[in-house]
């Protein structure tokens, strides 16, 4: 029987991830701190492993007689989380889970990185894929710079005999999203105070597909390779359309052009700075103004990547939230039709 580790084990991807392995009958060994809530591992096969990845000295442990080892575990809400902690975290944090697995033998590490790490499209190249590096300054995005680093460091250990192969979700989408990450356009569509949206665009993949993906590359993505688990290219007009239709609210009005998306990214951070609990920050302002689109063609071809439509995502995360009393801890009341 194989035996997986799975660092972040009671996050969002991580406790989907569990779930999948469960489905395959691999013995899953769940990397979690103790402070971590459980709420989403709830009813799933998991020998619980209490460390940290910025612990290395809590590891080796966990790493005994492991198979594989999926490296989940990051700090994701870039929106609210300071940089220097973004990099603390995501980029000694893979350093210390790459040495451990280095140190117990590991078969094989599937690190989950980002199509974050891949910047921004090019003019010649609109259409982003593997071969994509970061263009940005660090400053611009810590969190895409931060797993861009991440997978330097991943190089360096392949060429020191680690077997790792890097995955890089688009935006992740779908039940059991704690922080409320992507499902925080649930969120602004159920309040319906959003009046404008930017035109600019995002590549949505459903959390299942993405675990899947990340099996997948486990049993048959290569040595030292990066797959980019994607699914749908939409503007985010068209993926509003979609919320409306799934949950019955109300599509922004306005678009933002491009030529404000500046100022207003300046006042976005000077509100943030004055102590207003935003959803998104100055980075994200800007970013929404970019086409973020990409080619999924490697992983289909490869580890046989299979994606579902946006609006399934859409309504079994706002099933999950609702069965789970998330949206009332929010504040927010049901939508205003049953979701089908």
């Amino acid at each position: 029987m194989v035996r997986a580790l799975v660092t972040g084990s009671t996050g969002f991807l991580g406790s989907t991830l569990v779930s999948a392995l469960n489905e395959r009958g691999i013995e899953v060994l769940g990397l979690r701190r103790d402070t971590s809530p459980d709420d989403a591992v709830a009813g799933l096969k998991l020998i619980p492993v209490i460390g940290d990845i910025l612990n290395p000295a809590s590891l080796p442990t966990a790493m005994e007689g492991v198979d594989w080892v999926f490296h989940v575990a990051a700090v994701s809400d870039h929106r609210h989380t300071p940089a220097d902690v973004i990099y603390k975290v995501n980029i000694e944090g893979a350093r210390n889970v790459f040495e451990a697995a280095k140190q117990a033998g590991v078969k094989r590490v599937v690190f989950t990185s980002s199509s974050a790490g891949l910047g921004i499209p090019s003019r010649d190249k609109p259409l982003m894929d593997e071969t994509n590096q970061f263009n940005m300054k660090p400053e611009e995005f810590p969190y895409g710079y931060s797993k861009h680093r991440a997978e330097e460091i991943m190089a360096d250990y392949v060429d020191q005999g680690v077997d790792i192969v890097s995955v890089l979700p688009a935006a992740v989408m779908g039940p059991r999203d704690l922080k409320f990450i992507s499902g925080e356009l649930i969120v602004q569509a159920l309040k319906g105070i959003v009046l404008a949206i930017p035109k600019g665009g995002l590549n949505y993949i459903d959390v299942r597909d993405c675990v899947q993906g990340h099996i997948a590359a486990a049993e048959k993505g290569g040595c030292g390779e990066r797959y980019l688990l994607s699914g749908q290219n939409m503007t985010h007009r068209e993926s509003m359309k979609i919320l409306y239709q799934v949950l019955g609210t109300r599509i922004p009005p306005f678009d933002i052009p491009a030529w404000s998306l500046g100022s207003v990214a300046n006042a976005v951070g000077i509100l943030r700075s004055i102590g207003l609990n935003l959803p998104i920050n100055k980075e994200a302002v800007l970013l929404g103004g970019q086409y973020l689109y990409y080619d999924n063609r490697k992983a289909v071809g490869e580890l046989g990547l299979e994606t579902r439509q946006f609006a399934e995502s859409v309504r079994d995360a706002y099933r999950w939230y609702a069965e789970n009393d998330y949206l009332k801890k929010r504040g927010l009341r049901p939508a205003t039709r049953s979701v089908q």
